[in-house]
C-alpha cells in the first residue's frame, strides 16, 4: 500500500438519495444496494409494528 492510497478520502458507507453514482465501482454499488435493502427491511418492520398497534387499538374501540 502506498502513501497515496492512504491520503485518498474515504467514500461514505451511507447512501444519500439522489447522489451521483457515476464514480462508484460495481462493488461499491452492490454495497449500497445491500445497505438500502437492509434499510427497507427496517422500515417495513417498523411500519408493521405500528400497523399492529393500530389494529389493536381499532379492535379495542370497536368492542
Amino acid at each position: 500500500m502506498s502513501i497515496i492510497d492512504d491520503e485518498r478520502p474515504k467514500k461514505p458507507t451511507t447512501h444519500e438519495l439522489g447522489c451521483d453514482l457515476s464514480m462508484l465501482s460495481v462493488d461499491e454499488l452492490e454495497s449500497r444496494i445491500g445497505l438500502l435493502r437492509q434499510e427497507i427491511a427496517r422500515i417495513e418492520a417498523e411500519k408493521e409494528k405500528k400497523a399492529a398497534g393500530r389494529r389493536a387499538a381499532d379492535s379495542l374501540f370497536r368492542s
